[in-house]
């Protein structure tokens, strides 16, 4: 492949659109059409709130999958137009339902018999008598929800069970859920094997010939080879879909701005336009806050003629729930204005759960409509949701309770013309309690008093509606400009596609002092809460559109410290586990990091407001960490940095960088405070050892990873406040130097860390592309991260931690570090400044 096959990408999908965004024409061309089914991103974000309330699509097309949680499990949004009778499928697919035929035990605890010696005679088959063997009650393991303990390295499990009609199942499934390797007998034939493990369940076809009427037996064995233990299983049945065929509606094409998602389709003799939009607007605490997003339905005939149309959205229960198998409740009704319906667990586990991999189950999901537009809401099992609405069966109780629920809502369009006629839904999801705090549950920033009423917020979205569409548009158009003007329409593109990721990694609440708190949920990276070292990358996109959130993103920590519960002369690491705020889960500290850290973004927020009120309310803590950063910084001993999965390093050059340019931005805030002694004395040490660092780190051509090893190197990314902050420190030569070498280094995705293997981090190669001296150096890293986020062998969220050969994430989806994608818009801006 020739080197500029992926450096030179065109994209005229984003360039068409985005003329309409900067100039207010919308000129959908020949060539716009013709590629009209590129790829624009890794995964389309739909409705994005906060990491309870994230909802994406994974594929290119809207309705070639199921609509996902962040996590990938299954949040599904299903959407349907029938058009003079026929029905074309446009959102999301009708998801895999189940009838328990022998249900798991995260149903309903079952009885096993179990032996952790290898079984003598043919322990698989039907007759088998077991009566030697333990008995247990499943899940068994030795993590999470085990029921019966299991610590060794082998195990055999037998269950029988009786079925009374097998002909009456129409596809048979097993349903496993296993760590690790697994081999599976059903009446004594091996119906699956698997070496590895799996963290949720699995369905696996099997032959329902295999079953008997009467008796039948499971026989299972389980070997574990790393790691935890765990097995649950069982039976199921997928019943046959009923009703008239469907067709899928034709994606013309897709666009994504900072605030909304828009997809058009051809359905017939309509065209449909479906709109998402999560009003992120920074500016305004309570829109942002507010967790309510928007589908707009805009359709019009292709024809000429007048057509007669409906659109239903089907929302599964799921939303609300950890597990498929979670009872729920849902509830229709309506209020002065709105139809309304809403689903919540029957549990309520408030602030019970605290989980990388997990799912909200506290709360309630809401699907509302304005009166006026004479919708038809009911409520449905999940499997007979589309059924239903193709029969025409749309009445329901206004109470039901059950498992994977659907929330339906069809709008009627009487008469669609060639003049676009439009409609609005709102989803929203009450929290009701966010956060807990060191002990204290948080409710949500919206209903911070606790006299908010969900309906009245609703109500607002409703009557707000044209205004908020207008404000994002008008948001979207200014964003997009500001970031084309600083780096070109592939970064522009790249920073669209974070804005609203970034965002929805965080949730806003309010503390018992009264302070703003956006806490961020290290997302598929070990689900920390408010990790000081996530708050690092993502910053600049916050400290160009309100520096009060990134205030919210270390004020935690400095509570943590100064109210003595922390009590070591460095910062934390992080503040728990999302959502439990209660101290440090982190297995250990990284005290150069996040020292400088906590420093060089308290020194940002100080310049881009021009004002020190919030550093000097710290002024005590920020000194100890600063004196620290003097003491053990420069050359710091063997400890992991922000890059942990790379593993302990001593005499860490970039991290010597960090170390450095904390202690100038001490000595700035200083100068700005009128403190002209202490600020000289910092900035003379800083000085001192940035020519220290230029002479130990000096590797020839370039500068090493480590000062003891100059047959080493690494991005140097820590460099780029140095020139944000106008802080003076490095000499030229010094970014001249590295840019010319990073650029030797290129692979396919983008530019390795280190010499140490070939992952990378895309945000770091985004804050290294804003010091490049020249244009042209800039374009060339930035051209491989938007390439590897066009054509990336994984379908996430943004991931921001891959092979820069294969492109092969290394978990890291979704997470709010990919803000520090605006470090170049944030450079220019202080430039300009």
């Amino acid at each position: 492949m020739n080197k500029n096959s992926w450096t030179h990408l065109k994209i005229p999908t984003l360039t068409t659109f985005y003329i309409y965004l900067i100039f207010g024409g919308f000129l959908l061309s020949q060539v716009h059409q013709l590629k009209a089914q590129e790829r624009i991103a890794p995964a389309y974000p739909l409705i994005t709130h906060n990491p309870n309330f994230s909802i994406w699509s994974m594929t290119d097309q809207l309705n070639g999958s199921v609509t996902k949680h962040w996590t990938d499990a299954e949040h599904s949004l299903l959407g349907v137009v029938e058009v003079d009778g026929q029905l074309y499928r446009f959102m999301g697919k009708e998801p895999a339902y189940y009838t328990s035929v022998l249900h798991t035990a995260e149903e309903k605890e079952f009885e096993i018999d179990y032996t952790l010696s290898a079984p003598q005679g043919d322990w698989k088959d039907l007759s088998y008598d077991a009566k030697d063997w333990k008995k247990g009650t499943a899940p068994i393991g030795d993590n999470g929800d085990y029921r019966t303990k299991w610590t060794s390295d082998q195990i055999w499990v037998r269950r029988m069970f009786t079925v009374e009609n097998p002909n009456s199942i129409n596809e048979l499934f097993l349903k496993l859920n296993h760590d690790d390797n697994v081999e599976v007998f059903l009446n004594g034939k091996s119906v699956y094997r698997k070496n590895g493990w799996t963290n949720s369940f699995t369905y696996i076809p099997l032959n329902k010939a295999d079953l008997r009427k009467g008796n039948n037996s499971i026989a299972i064995a389980l070997k574990n080879t790393a790691g935890g233990r765990y097995l649950d299983f069982g039976l199921v049945d997928k019943p046959k879909v009923k009703g008239p065929s469907m067709q899928e509606a034709i994606q013309q094409n897709v666009q994504i701005t900072a605030t909304s998602t828009i997809y058009n389709f051809k359905a017939g003799a309509v065209d449909l336009k479906v709109t998402f939009t999560s009003p992120l607007l920074m500016d305004d605490l309570n829109l942002l806050a507010r967790p309510i997003s928007y589908i707009t339905y805009s359709l019009k005939s292709n024809d000429s003629k007048s057509h007669k149309a409906k659109v239903l959205l089907s929302a599964s229960s799921n939303i609300a729930v950890y597990r498929a198998s979670q009872e729920v409740e849902a509830k229709q009704y309506t209020t002065n204005s709105l139809d309304i319906l809403k689903v919540g667990t029957v549990e309520q586990p408030f602030l019970q759960k605290a989980a990388d991999d997990m799912r909200i189950d506290w709360g309630y999901f809401y699907v509302s409509t304005q009166k006026r537009d004479k919708a038809i809401q009911y409520i449905s099992s999940g499997a007979e949701a589309i059924g239903d609405f193709r029969q025409g069966n749309t009445k329901s109780a206004s109470v039901l309770n059950g498992k994977t629920l659907a929330l339906n809502t069809v709008l009627p369009f009487d008469q669609v013309t060639k003049s676009e006629t439009s409609k609005f839904i709102k989803l929203g999801y009450d929290e009701i309690w966010a956060i807990q705090y060191f002990k204290q549950n948080l409710r949500p920033y919206w209903n911070n008093t606790g006299n908010e009423v969900f309906d009245t917020q609703l109500e607002k979205a409703a009557q707000e509606y044209k205004s908020v569409m207008a404000r994002c548009a008008a948001f979207d158009k200014e964003m997009y400009a500001e970031a084309l003007k600083a780096g070109g329409e592939k970064y522009a593109h790249l920073n669209v596609l974070s804005y609203r990721q970034s965002i929805a990694a965080h949730t806003l609440v309010k503390s018992p002092d009264n302070e703003l708190l956006w806490l961020s949920k290290e997302n598929n990276s070990g689900g920390f809460i408010n990790t000081v070292d996530v708050t690092y990358p993502s910053a600049p996109l916050y400290l160009l559109y309100n520096p009060d959130l990134l205030k919210g993103m270390l004020t935690g920590i400095f509570y943590f410290t100064e109210s003595g519960q922390y009590p070591y002369p460095w910062a934390a690491h992080d503040l728990g586990t999302y959502p439990l705020a209660n101290g440090q889960t982190y297995g250990e500290p990284m005290p150069v990091e996040e020292s400088g850290n906590m420093v060089i973004l308290t020194a940002a927020i100080s310049k881009v407001q021009n004002d020190l009120s919030y550093a000097k309310k710290h002024w005590k803590t920020l000194t100890m960490w600063t004196d620290y950063l003097v003491k053990e910084g420069f050359d710091p001993k063997t400890q992991l940095c922000t890059d942990d999965f790379a593993g302990h390093l001593a005499r860490n050059v970039n991290l010597s960088v960090k170390a450095i340019v904390g202690i100038a931005c001490y000595a700035q805030m200083a100068e700005a405070l009128g403190e002209k002694e202490t600020a000289r004395k910092y900035k003379a040490i800083s000085k001192q050892m940035v020519q220290n660092w230029v002479k130990m780190a000096d590797a020839g051509d370039h500068y090493a990873l480590t000062f003891d090893n100059k047959n080493t190197w690494s991005l140097k990314y820590n460099l780029v406040w140095d020139k944000v902050l106008g802080l003076d420190l490095f000499p030229e030569e010094v970014y001249d130097k590295e840019m010319k070498y990073y650029l030797t280094k290129q692979m396919k995705f983008g530019v390795p860390l280190d010499n140490r293997s070939a992952f990378t981090k895309n945000d770091w190669i985004m804050w290294t592309a804003a010091f490049a001296p020249q244009i042209e150096q800039f374009d060339a890293l930035v051209d491989r991260v938007y390439f590897h986020a066009m054509n990336g062998p994984t379908r996430v969220p943004l991931n921001d931690f891959y092979n820069g050969e294969t492109g092969v994430r290394e978990n890291f989806k979704a997470r709010s570090v990919v803000g520090g994608f605006f470090m170049k818009t944030l450079a220019e801006r202080m430039n300009n400044k």
